[in-house]
Parts: C-alpha cells; sequence; structure tokens
C-alpha cells in the first residue's frame, strides 16, 4: 500500500479462546458458502450474541488481511473513501542575485484513501461493524461496489474515476435489529445486495464452552452459571434478556475475586444480582433489581 493510504491492516488470525462447537461450525459454514458464492453477508442481532467475534472467525479462515469499519453517526462517504486531508507545500527560493530574492510556493490538497477503497483495491476482507449506525446515506457507495464491483471516485482524487474491486474483496456486515435504538432503517437496495443470517442466543453446550474458555473454569461451574443465565432469561419479563456476555462477566469477576461457584456464597449471589440486574435493564429500577434477586436466588439454590 502507498504511503498515503490511510488505513489500519489487521492480520486475520484465530481469536484466542474461541470456541467452535457443532452449532458454531454450522452457522461459518453457511456463511462461508455464501462468500464463496460471490455475496456478502450480515450477522444481524441483539447485542451479546457474537456478532463480531463470528466476523472475525469467518475472516480468518477466509485468509485475506481485514480491514474493520465501526459504524457512526457521524460518518459522510468520504470517511469510507476518502478524502482531502492536509497540504503538500513545496517553496523555492532563489537567492543567486544577492540583491534579488525569488520565492515560489506550490500548495496543493493532498488525498489519502480510507478504508473501503483500500479493501475494495487490494482484495482485503471489509468488516464494517454495526452498519447501520451509519446514515444510510454515507453507505450508498457500497450499492456499486456489492452489485456492480465498482467504485465511483470524487474528481478529487487524481487518477482513474473508477476503481475496479479486486476479485478477492469480501464484505461481512454485523447489525443490531433496527428497532434498537442509535440505529438507522438500512436501504432496501443495499439489503438485497447481501445475505443476513440472524443470530439468536447460542445453545447451552457453546454457551458453557465459551463461558469455561473465556474464564478458565472448571466446566461443571461454567455450566451452573450458564444455567442460571438461562434460567432468568426464559423467565421472561425483562427489558433486556440477558446473553453470553452475562455468563463471561459473572465467571471472569468471581475468578479474580477467588470466589466460588457455591449457593452458600454471599460473594457468589451478589455478583449473580449485580450483573443480571445490569444487564436486563437500561435504566435500572427497585422493582426490576427485587424480581431479579428473587429470581435469581431460586435459580441458584436449584442450579447449584
Amino acid at each position: 500500500m502507498g504511503k498515503e493510504e490511510l488505513t489500519t491492516v489487521l492480520e486475520p488470525k484465530s481469536l484466542p479462546n474461541f470456541v467452535e462447537t457443532q452449532f458454531i461450525k454450522e452457522i461459518s459454514n453457511r456463511a462461508l458458502g455464501y462468500i464463496k458464492a460471490g455475496f456478502p453477508i450480515h450477522f444481524r442481532g441483539p447485542t451479546g450474541t457474537g456478532k463480531t467475534t463470528l466476523a472475525m472467525h469467518i475472516a480468518s479462515i477466509i485468509g485475506r488481511p481485514v480491514v474493520m469499519i465501526h459504524g457512526d453517526e457521524e460518518f459522510s462517504t468520504s470517511d469510507l473513501v476518502g478524502g482531502e486531508y492536509g497540504y503538500r507545500i513545496k517553496k523555492v527560493v532563489d537567492n543567486f542575485i544577492h540583491s534579488v530574492l525569488k520565492t515560489e510556493e506550490d500548495m496543493v490538497k493532498r488525498w489519502v484513501d480510507n478504508r473501503l477503497t483500500v479493501a475494495c483495491k487490494y482484495g482485503f476482507t471489509l468488516i464494517y461493524d454495526e452498519f447501520t449506525r451509519s446514515r444510510p446515506e454515507a453507505n450508498n457507495i457500497l450499492l456499486s461496489v456489492l452489485q456492480e464491483k465498482m467504485m465511483d471516485l470524487p474528481a478529487a482524487r487524481e487518477g482513474e474515476d473508477y476503481l475496479r474491486v479486486d476479485p478477492d474483496f469480501t464484505a461481512i456486515f454485523t447489525s443490531n435489529p433496527e428497532e434498537y435504538a442509535g440505529v438507522h432503517r438500512s436501504q432496501d437496495a443495499l439489503r438485497d445486495r447481501m445475505i443476513t443470517l440472524d443470530l439468536g442466543y447460542f445453545d447451552r453446550d457453546t454457551e458453557i464452552g465459551i463461558t469455561k474458555a473465556k474464564a478458565k473454569l472448571l466446566e461443571k461451574d461454567a455450566a451452573k452459571i450458564v444455567n442460571i443465565v438461562r434460567g432468568l432469561r426464559e423467565s421472561g419479563g425483562y427489558e433486556f434478556a440477558p446473553t453470553i456476555r452475562s455468563c463471561i462477566m459473572i465467571a471472569k469477576t468471581l475468578k479474580v475475586q477467588n470466589g466460588a461457584v457455591d449457593p452458600k456464597s454471599k460473594l457468589f449471589r451478589a455478583i449473580c444480582q449485580d450483573i443480571l440486574a445490569s444487564e436486563t435493564s437500561r435504566v435500572g429500577s427497585k422493582s426490576n433489581e427485587d424480581k431479579v434477586k428473587e429470581v435469581v436466588g431460586k435459580l441458584i439454590d436449584k442450579y447449584c
């Protein structure tokens, strides 16, 4: 890449402690099949369902360098394609005749390719995380990239008017459902160009495997934590259902405090109640806290 290309390229490698159960393998194989057929994929699901981790895992299997973009309300097309950043100044001073001073200045703006352009140019894997957090008009450039495999370049960029997308270019998108706060409704034309895989909650074996790996707990202790979280999730009636992230938080906190998964432990009960009350409500309330405390208490007695 040229020195004037403003981007950070990630090395495609497996994430540490990544847990690949049969459940995960089936999703991965489906996604890779769609990519092989030439289609971008889109992982959609609520927060905490492993969308970004799975996207990184798929990218590591593909094996091409990774360019990552995080959706942002303030994005414009130039944040994806590139723009003019700073100036290049050339100054010539002629003092050949001591009594005559000649100066000449030439100042031009400097064009820098941004991440989407770099990924398209070199055939890298693009991960566009939470792409619906960017305004739809900022993402319009993706329509021709995904369909015609061409990028319309701004006139300010010297050289070609169009960039032909490298055949090795792959796009992986992630998003929360459109009813979530802080996200925009995606264009029908863009959504029509990708294959969406809806991610829900993992199966029990996968959640146990992830909790065990992330916190380095014994499998039996990881299973108890997962059972408590799944039990609370299945009981319903909360603003947000707890996800695998809750299991990991409980397990890691317990580990660093040298706690035990023990129904007689006040620390274990307090950690479960604090984290699950936090994860199930956006603003928090005494009624939600009391409800979680009651239900979690019964689940701890049941599964531990």
